[in-house]
């Protein structure tokens, strides 16, 4: 399928790894140019080497100052802006409530949510100025499904959510669509700390935790970074004109998050 987005001009945070990563080079595959940003120096350093086509930008989105420059770095690699897909994020403490240092939970949010309100408060003015404009923002079964013990990741997708929603409504006579992405168990690094801080939580071992994990999905396996990059290419086309402020569950048919 011809998807006609060869000169879509796409930044993407958090994209030098994981889901980023697949969600770039899903992009530059199609023919579109494509602007990362990410905290991470080793894995930007070689995505220079792997994905010359791909250039970057350090910045953790929830400092606004480093936004502003990032923005400012990849409009000159774009010249332009139509495509916006707020990735950025991080998994937050595994800990019971009265237990949690209060800086995580400020973290977790800061990133997760503010994070997605810096960029997108910046790119809405240049997206205003473009023929196929969207924005993508990366949220999670946990935006949807209670989290035990992970209550500030869950709080803050619940809250990409509403963003998301109330920015479709905002910036539809714009004509730039607004959809949310809720991946559920995602393949890789990530995913397995996230499973390994809640069996060692526990007291259980990391493949009991597994099996506890997809107890609660139809489909027993992990969803793929390929598989989100794959939606979020078709919602960014011109066949996804219509689609808007949506929450698009990719996750296995997960009905509990335990």
């Amino acid at each position: 399928m011809d998807l006609d987005i060869k000169s879509l001009r796409v930044l993407v945070t958090a994209g030098a790894g994981g889901i980023g990563l697949a969600i770039a080079r899903a992009f530059i595959g199609e023919g579109a140019r494509v602007h990362v940003c990410d905290v991470d120096d080793m894995a930007l350093s070689a995505l220079a080497k792997s994905d010359p086509q791909i250039t970057s930008s350090r910045c953790d989105v929830a400092d606004r100052d480093l936004v502003k420059t990032m923005f400012d770095d990849a409009l000159g690699h774009l010249g332009g802006l139509d495509v916006l897909v707020n990735n950025a994020g991080i998994a937050g403490p595994t800990s019971n409530i009265e237990e949690m240092n209060p800086e995580d939970w400020d973290h977790c949010l800061q990133v997760c949510l503010t994070g997605q309100f810096n960029c997108t408060r910046l790119a809405v003015p240049l997206l205003r100025q473009s023929h196929n404009a969207s924005i993508v923002n990366i949220s999670s079964a946990a935006g949807r499904l209670g989290f035990a013990m992970r209550t500030p990741y869950a709080a803050a997708k619940w809250g990409v959510i509403g963003f998301t929603k109330s920015l479709s409504i905002e910036l539809g006579p714009d004509r730039i669509r607004v959809n949310a992405i809720l991946p559920g168990l995602v393949a890789g690094d990530r995913q397995r700390r996230v499973l390994e801080a809640k069996s060692q939580q526990r007291g259980i071992s990391y493949a009991e935790m597994e099996r506890v994990a997809f107890s609660y999905t139809s489909i027993k396996d992990y969803v793929t970074p390929e598989q989100i990059a794959d939606q979020i290419l078709f919602i960014c086309s011109s066949r996804g004109r219509t689609i808007s402020g949506q929450a698009i569950s990719i996750c296995g048919d997960t009905q509990m998050l335990g």
